[in-house]
């Protein structure tokens, strides 16, 4: 792969190809040209070429792009060919509902540990994950190796829960917290605002007659 840094818009597209991609080989699709390509994701064919040769192109002249390859090295670039072990703080709708997602696991993504506070919830398992006590993180850390924190905990919580993970030594958080987090510049933070999502949803269907 290229050392230039590639721009957050072309990352941003990366799952998309690769989710359309996979669609394409459960369809028995082995080949695609970057105008077919197009109109399925509807991004420019000289886009996708561009975004593509970023990373050395893929495509083959007069051929276009094996479905498979191409799938399989977009998924290296995204690190989908590594398992990452995930725990989930916070164990109330969203934690479950994401607990339970079996898409996760298909994509390298395992949910190894769930905690929570209430006590209603302690020992309860969420697909084939037993709940454990916030208090028992340190144990955890140390028999267990976790890449991945995804916090569903209210935002009051989330800055001293995400601190204290970062002390434990980790590098990497799905935010769904509705605040942002203070963190060291290593450590990688995924936002996820709901809320947010939603309003520029509102504003878009506000601004309908204006475009």
């Amino acid at each position: 792969m290229t050392e230039k840094r590639i721009s957050s818009a072309v990352i941003k597209r990366l799952p998309r190809y690769y989710r359309y991609l996979s669609e394409l080989l459960e369809k028995g699709i082995d080949r695609i040209s970057s105008q077919e390509l197009s109109r399925t994701m509807n991004v420019t064919a000289s886009q996708i070429r561009q975004d593509f040769n970023n990373f050395g192109g893929f495509g083959q002249q007069g051929y276009g792009y094996n479905v498979a390859v191409l799938r399989e090295e977009i998924g290296k670039i995204l690190g989908l060919d590594k398992k990452y072990n995930v725990i989930i703080l916070g164990a109330g709708n969203l934690g479950q509902a994401l607990a339970n997602y079996g898409g996760f696991s298909k994509r390298g993504f395992i949910v190894s540990g769930i905690f929570d506070v209430n006590p209603d919830k302690i020992g309860q398992k969420i697909g084939t994950v037993q709940v454990r006590h916030m208090s028992e993180l340190q144990n955890f850390f140390e028999n267990n190796k976790v890449d991945i924190a995804a916090l569903t905990l209210p935002k009051a919580k989330a800055p001293e829960v995400a601190n204290e993970l970062v002390a434990l030594g980790v590098c990497a958080f799905w935010n769904f917290a509705a605040t942002d987090l203070n963190l060291p510049a290593h450590v990688v933070v995924e936002n996820v605002h709901l809320a947010e999502s939603l309003m520029r949803l509102s504003y878009n269907i506000a601004n309908l007659d204006k475009k």
